[in-house]
Order: structure tokens, then sequence, then C-alpha cells
């Protein structure tokens, strides 16, 4: 089965809906998500979307805030352009739907959050991110030329050079794809291709990612020949909900920003011992410092404490995050919430330029899977929601520009070839490496690294890495094969990456390398041999 439109997008959340919405007036969009429409890390997100808007904030100051938090290794130009673009992507989101939360008299209610020097973060509660992702649905659902193919997993991009038509340049031409309701495989041909899949939380054992957050746009634009950097900042949120069943539920730094305070189980903050800006510091230190007091005292947690709030306040400003704490038997109104760090966000991803394209011609990455050079070597928190959705405007140009040069050119894809595959009696053996990659990620390539431990996790996501080869041909395609794939080869290049930075900078912290380096104030970039 073959399926065509003018744009394929593949991903759902702020990034991939609003690129969406931003070239459905001029040709038809396919959106293809391997869960439901909603089912996104956007959807998620607790603390709100970061743009200057008060005569107390200005540019300059989100820049500098933002250079900071990314231990200088931000792209100067590229922040400033985001920074500057806040405003109009905040004016989207509301021509679209999204209703953030005001104060009496009809301004936003702004809020602030770690490495930020102002309230400068718009928010609804602390279910921004609900939403939005319900405004973007809702406009998706009303816009004609717009199809949502639910539950299809992508495989792989297609492009000329892999099926051998290259012989003017490679190209993407759309991505293979399995409908995981009737196993099919569909090729979905584009000229114009976006990226838009989200991080990869799940490559790590605790992460407060959703499910779906297995990396596949970077593990897809790697194998197609893309350039990938900057893979070993993996940002690990500070506080997540420390419960046996919690699944590593997210307690918005929001709650920092109210002015919750870190405490050890005795009772004692601890966060002035790390930096002068104690529990508002950028989230690296925080979770770093949550990390070693964790080693030191031997204990399981550290606890937020914002029991000097009033409950109403509480209830009003935080209702999401206090009904989940209460379902756990934690009153947050009455006592500290026990909390650990998490994987959170990848600050690395596709290398993309300005507009959001990488360097296969008509393959553009958005959102958590392109670095973009925004954050650096560590995310200014909730400027993620606004790079996606500058981005998403940015590629939508530039797309629309592709497309008046590429509608006439022919496009010939075959379909996909299972060869002699057959159907998998040894599912196990996937459960087992999906597990075992996820604990060597999270032992040996967590907050704090070292040489020797990522030479000895590099070594076991090879030897896993040639089990799933053998496997991946023999069998039909399911997707949990499709995930583990994808989140082995992210593994591969957050090791690769990591071993290759010999200094401490941001998110990436080696023992070995304690301090950081100007001969490193550069990107980690990685591409395929082949």
């Amino acid at each position: 089965m073959k399926i065509t439109s003018d744009f394929l997008v593949i991903g759902s959340g702020i990034a991939g809906l609003s690129y969406a919405l931003k070239v459905a007036d001029h040709g038809t969009v396919c959106i293809v998500t391997k869960s439901k429409s909603d089912d996104s890390a956007t959807n998620l997100a607790q603390g709100g979307i970061a743009a200057v808007s008060s005569s107390a904030d200005s540019f300059d100051q989100h820049v500098e805030d933002t250079m900071v938090a990314g231990a200088w290794l931000s792209r100067p130009d590229i922040v400033r352009m985001v920074v500057e673009s806040g405003p109009e992507a905040i004016r989207d989101l509301v021509r679209w739907g999204v209703q953030f939360t005001r104060r009496d008299d009809n301004t936003f209610d702004l809020t602030r959050e770690g490495g930020h020097s102002q309230r400068r973060i718009l928010h609804f509660k602390d279910m921004t991110g609900q939403e939005i992702e319900r405004a973007l649905v809702e406009a998706i659902s009303r816009h004609p030329n717009i199809t949502v193919y639910e539950n299809h997993i992508a495989i792989d991009l297609i492009t000329a050079r892999k099926i051998g038509a290259g012989g003017e340049g490679d190209r993407c031409l759309g991505a293979y794809v399995l409908d995981q309701a009737s196993n099919e495989i569909i090729t979905f041909g584009a000229p114009i291709t976006t990226l838009a899949t989200g991080g990869a939380g799940k490559v790590y054992l605790y992460t407060c990612n959703p499910d779906i957050a297995t990396g596949d746009g970077v593990a897809m634009a790697y194998r197609a020949g893309a350039t990938v950097a900057n893979m070993e900042f993996m940002q690990f949120h500070p506080t997540t909900l420390f419960h046996p069943h919690a699944k590593s539920f997210l307690i918005s730094e929001a709650v920092r920003g109210e002015g919750a305070i870190l405490r050890r189980a005795d009772g004692t903050a601890f966060m002035e011992s790390y930096h002068s800006l104690k529990d508002l510091a950028p989230r690296d230190i925080v979770a770093r410092a949550i990390d070693n007091e964790m080693k030191i005292h031997g204990d399981d947690c550290v606890f937020l404490d914002i029991t000097h709030k009033s409950a109403d306040y509480l209830k009003d400003r935080f209702p999401n995050i206090y009904r989940n704490c209460l379902r756990y038997g934690i009153d947050m109104t009455k006592e500290p919430i026990p909390v650990v760090p998490a994987a959170h966000y990848l600050c690395g991803g596709v290398r993309v330029d300005a507009h959001g394209e990488t360097d296969i011609p008509n393959l553009f990455a958005i959102g958590e899977t392109a670095c973009t050079g925004l954050h650096g070597a560590n995310r200014l928190a909730s400027n993620s929601l606004l790079e996606a959705v500058v981005f998403a405007d940015r590629a939508a140009a530039r797309s629309l520009e592709r497309l008046e040069h590429e509608a006439s050119l022919p496009l010939s894809v075959p379909a996909w070839d299972s060869g002699n595959a057959t159907d998998s009696d040894e599912e196990v053996v996937v459960a087992h490496n999906w597990d075992e990659v996820r604990r060597c990620m999270w032992n040996y390539v967590g907050i704090v690294r070292s040489t020797k431990r990522l030479l000895r996790a590099e070594r076991r996501i090879r030897m896993i890495q040639e089990e799933i080869n053998e496997y991946y041909w023999d069998f039909h395609l399911t997707s949990d094969l499709v995930e583990l794939r994808n989140i082995t080869t992210v593994a591969e290049l957050i090791i690769r990456c990591a071993l290759a930075r010999k200094e401490s900078r941001g998110l990436h912290y080696t023992i070995d390398y304690p301090q950081t380096s100007e001969a490193w104030n550069r990107d980690t970039l990685v591409r395929r041999d082949d």
C-alpha cells in the first residue's frame, strides 16, 4: 500500500502539529503518530513556555539566561532568533485556541523557573502542555487538508540514495511505516518530510518521558545518513516523584519557582552549598547536587518542601501535581514531596540549520528530535516549547519554498521488502534486550560518568546491537522491535558523543575530565560511516 501527500509529518507533539497547521493551507499533509494524536511529551509538559511578555523583562535578559544555562555552547545567533520570535509564537498559540492562565487585569500570569532571571513562563496552571495539545489537536481536526494516521510507527526514512536514485544528489522521499493494527508496512511518499518524534528518555531505566519517547527520529535520520549532534547532553529532571507506583511522575520546576526548597531527610536545605541561586539553579547543577546528596548520605531520595505556602494557593496553582501526589498518599500542603532525578530532555539530536533542515535535502527535524543550537549543553527550563513553535514556523516557510521546486518531480518509491521474514516466537528476547539497554544506560551513562563506565556501556550496547541485527531481518516487524532497534541506536550515539567530549560541560559530567575546556567549545558530531 502507498499513500502520498505534499507533506509527511512524523510525530504529533507541539512541533509536528504547529508545522502541519502552518503548511496545510498550501498542500496535503499526512501526520503519522505511533500512538494517539495527543500522546506526546507536549501533553505531559507542566511548567509552561518561556517568552518575554512583560516590561520588566527583555530579550537581552532571556538571551543571557539561555546562554548561561547552556554552558555557553548555545549558538548566540540561534538563541537571539528564537527569543525574539517568542511573542509571535505566543500569538500563534493563542490564535489556535490555547488558553494561558491570566491575572484579573487579563495580562498573562507569568511564573519563574530555575535559571530564569525574570518571570517569563506562560502557563495554564500546571497543565500547560495538555492545554496546548488540546488546542492544536482540535485545530488539526478542523483542517480539511490534514489526515492523521494514529497507531502507525515509522520504521525507516526513504531517500534517493537508499533506493538507488541519487544520481542528482540525495533527498528524502518519505518513510516506511508500520500500521500496528493490520501489521502492514505502508509506503508514505512525500516531497517534504518532517521529523517531530520527540525525545529519547526511554533509553534510560528511569524517566519522566512518555513510553513513546524512544528516539525514533534521531535513529532514523542517523541511519539515513544525516548528521547527529551533542547526544551526550541528556538532561535529567531534578525532581520526579519518588514512589514505587508513580512511574516517575514529574514535579514541575515551577514548584521551586514558587518557593519550594530541597531538603535532606533530616530537613536540612542543601542547595546553598552548590550554587548562589540555590533551589533555582540550572537543572544540571540541581540534578548533580541531588545525586551527590543521595550518594553521600545513602538516601533513596531527597525532599521538596513547599509547605510554607497556603493549602488554597497550592491546590489552585498546582492542581495536577496536588491530585497526583495525593493518589500516592502524599499531601504536598502538609509534607515534603520525595523526589529523585530522572531522564527528561535530549538537548542533542539531528543537526539542523536555522530553518530546521537536516543535511539530507527535504528532510526537516523540529522539536526535541532536532539539535538547533538553542540549548547548548543544557536546556533552560521552558525554552523547549518555544523552540518547537519557532522552528515549526521556520521549517514550514522553507518547506513551502522547496515544494515549489519538488512538486513536479516524480516520486517513484518501492514497497517495503520483507524478504523471508516469519512471525517471531521469541518475544522474550526483545523484552530482555529492552531492559538490558535501559539498565546499562542508567548505570554507566547517567548523571556522573567516567571513561571506564562509558567503555563498558559501549561494549554491552554493541553486543545487543549484534543480536538485534540478526533478529531484525529474520522476523516480521513489531512496534517493540522497531523501538528496541531505535533505543539501541540512540544509546550508541549518546555513548560515542560522551566518549568524544574530553571535558565536563553542562549535562555531561565526567570524573576523568572534571573541568570545562575551551578546546571543546564546539558541537560533538556523529555521522554514519557508509
